[in-house]
């Protein structure tokens, strides 16, 4: 067959998508788990900085070394009780969410996090020291400008005080509602007060600077007014009745503990 025909040239063409179709999907498949894995022990290590316990430059041993000081327990939203009869392991929200049959349609005068929907079970994590808890680890999420922003709020045994706000996963413009990711923006959070006296939420990210003393207010991203909203909307939804609400109170009334 001459090198010029068309019947060669489409045979070759075929074979060199199938051979490429072949590798690709080989390689999909053979480094699922790996990602997976990698995937998972990123979202340990922003757990972990969000509560202080590892910095930017921990590495895998280390990393597994901390977790170990978390126990993790899966909550029922609408009740504040902890679900005994599930893997906490295997069980994951962001997919639960994503399913009619484990997520709750959220009213939207309720939706302060813009998210529509929210799977019926969390999980919260339990920062232990000889046998005690130290922190609460809250993982939040809610819409900003582009994305779907996943994080973690960390607070005091008692809720009443922040430890730290990180987040994992956004698509936030890098410079401005990417800031979020900014070291110094995100230490304005500890320390500040997630509750009034009457147990409402009370954080939220202001337009310009914070008042000074201000108990429960952070700076506002400069140019990114919609990211910062979307932060409040997202930790007064979580920390609100129809998010972690339930549960924090029983917590704080000793019967979870």
């Amino acid at each position: 067959m001459s090198n010029d025909s068309t019947s060669k040239t489409l045979i070759v063409a075929t074979l060199l998508c199938v051979v490429c179709s072949v590798v690709v999907s080989w390689s999909a498949v053979s480094l699922k788990p790996l990602q997976e894995k990698n995937k998972r022990l990123d979202i340990k290590k922003n757990l972990l900085m969000a509560a202080g316990l590892v910095d930017s430059t921990a590495q895998e041993k280390v990393i597994n070394e901390a977790f170990k000081s978390i126990e993790t327990k899966i909550v029922d939203l609408s009740t504040g009780e902890y679900v005994e009869d599930m893997d906490v392991e295997a069980y994951n929200s962001v997919k639960a969410a994503k399913d009619p049959k484990q997520n709750v349609r959220i009213a939207a005068s309720n939706d302060k996090a813009g998210i529509k929907v929210r799977a019926k079970y969390k999980k919260v994590y339990f920062v232990k020291e000889n046998g005690q808890t130290t922190m609460l680890v809250l993982p939040v999420h809610g819409k900003g400008l582009w994305s779907t922003m996943y994080g973690f709020l960390v607070l005091t045994p008692d809720t009443t005080t922040v430890k730290g706000l990180g987040f994992y996963a956004h698509g936030e413009t890098p410079g401005l509602g990417g800031e979020i990711d900014n070291p110094n923006w995100k230490k304005l959070w500890k320390g500040k007060k997630a509750f009034d006296e009457n147990w409402n939420p009370a954080l939220r990210v202001v337009k310009g600077p914070a008042a000074a003393g201000s108990q429960s207010d952070i700076d506002g991203l400069s140019g990114a007014t919609l990211t910062s909203n979307g932060v409040t909307g997202t930790v007064q939804y979580w920390l609100g009745e129809n998010g972690y609400g339930p549960f924090l109170s029983k917590w704080r009334a000793g019967g979870m503990n």
